[in-house]
């Protein structure tokens, strides 16, 4: 077996390669572990690692394409060259291409790939989000987009705002301005209807945070799959939804809005929807006169969410409440939405825990099992808002059914576990 001596402080770049390239030859000839545990704990840190790999390739990609060295060599073009001589995929050479042409504009981002800090997947999407804004808007983009993985948005719903990012930023800014067929601007929703050739309708338009609730409210839970044959997509049941309620079809609205006492009596506080999405104070006010809109009182109040050892199962008005709580699972990293997710006795109704609202959170159905079969094998904070955060330890540490005997049990997780 080869060795390789490198001083990391010492070596020039072309070392570094061809020792991490020797490394990476001798690990893939490697037969994995029969540990399912330990192949988990090896990829999670690979997968770091190659990250950390991706970000030195986009330094190197950056410098091909300023110099335009890939026509010197026949390729009409860098993606052309990441095509074929890398054998790469038209949209996998694409996303590395606008890697290496947006970091010197992203030095937060770069810093923090480069570190371990942040994955190829956050820095791609928000490289991607970027590359048509101007440099000022592009530093508040990072700043917003950052801050969204500060706060563990999934990649997922960073892309979905990201492809959205020029609207943010106007909001936040308050400089948001209508396009050119929004005659109304962003203070008043509006819809445009053009009947098509063949009797249809094409539809677009924009709604304002208060008529959205209401559509989300409405049409989000008709628009759910009807079972595991329906095969039609989210704009297709959709679709289907909103014309069984204009078909009178379904009546009831389900609106919830997240807000303080202070709001509903006249403060400047803004509200905010179950996914976090601002609502202002105003909106809010004219949410909770709505008819068939009611308020949710978070509290003793008049909602029975209280129950103690009287009640095993939890109330239609404690589920409303823990939603407005946990959008998705209460498991760190899990991003089932709440309002799939069970609800679970915190300390476990057979240990004696009563069904009170403090003492209950929402956990996906497979999450909930393993807590039950494995009630030493998560660790449970509570923050200042009353929401639960449950941790998984990291897979090295887990054993199939039960946790590691105390004798093997390392220090207490860290928060960043």
């Amino acid at each position: 077996m080869s060795s390789i001596a490198v001083d990391l402080g010492e070596a020039s770049t072309m070392e570094l390669v061809n020792a991490a390239s020797s490394i990476a030859a001798e690990l893939a000839s490697r037969v994995a572990p029969e540990s399912p545990a330990a192949c988990m704990e090896l990829t999670e840190s690979l997968a770091a690692a190659s990250d950390m790999h991706e970000a030195a390739i986009s330094g190197f990609v950056g410098v091909v394409d300023r110099s335009r060295e890939v026509q010197r060599w026949g390729f009409p073009s860098t993606r052309s060259w990441l095509r074929n001589r890398l054998g790469m995929r038209e949209s996998r050479a694409k996303e590395r291409l606008t890697l290496a042409r947006q970091r010197d504009r992203l030095p937060e981002v770069t810093k923090r790939w480069a570190t371990g800090d942040l994955s190829l997947g956050y820095a791609a999407t928000i490289a991607g989000a970027v590359t048509r804004l101007d440099g000022e808007d592009c530093r508040a983009a990072e700043g917003i987009l950052l801050g969204m993985v500060d706060r563990e948005f999934s990649a997922g719903k960073v892309a979905s705002f990201g492809r959205r990012i020029g609207d943010l930023i106007a909001e936040r800014d308050g400089t948001d301005r209508a396009p050119a067929e929004a005659r109304h601007g962003y203070e008043r929703s509006w819809v445009d209807s053009t009947r098509s050739l063949d009797g249809g309708r094409y539809i677009k338009g924009w709604l304002n945070a208060e008529d959205a609730a209401l559509w989300e409210g409405t049409l989000g839970p008709l628009a759910k799959p009807a079972g595991t044959d329906d095969h039609r997509d989210l704009s297709e049941r959709t679709a289907a939804a909103l014309t069984g309620v204009l078909a009178n079809g379904h009546r009831a609205t389900k609106v919830t809005v997240i807000c303080d006492l202070d709001t509903l009596t006249g403060g400047t506080a803004p509200a905010r929807l179950p996914d976090g999405t601002p609502i202002p104070a105003e909106q809010a006010r004219r949410i909770a006169l709505n008819a068939g809109v009611s308020p949710l009182l978070l509290g003793r109040g008049n909602l029975p969410l209280y129950l103690g050892r009287t009640e095993r199962f939890a109330t239609p008005a404690q589920r409303r409440v823990l939603e407005t709580l946990y959008s998705t699972c209460a498991v760190h990293g899990c991003h089932v939405p709440g309002t799939l997710c069970e609800i679970d006795h915190v300390d476990g109704w057979a240990l004696g825990s009563p069904t009170d609202i403090d003492k209950l959170a929402l956990t996906c159905g497979w999450h909930n099992r393993y807590k039950h079969s494995n009630p030493d094998g998560l660790k449970i904070t509570k923050s200042p808002d009353g929401r639960y955060t449950y941790r998984l330890p990291p897979p090295g540490l887990r054993t199939l059914g039960r946790t590691a005997p105390p004798a093997e049990r390392p220090p207490p997780w860290s928060e960043a576990a």
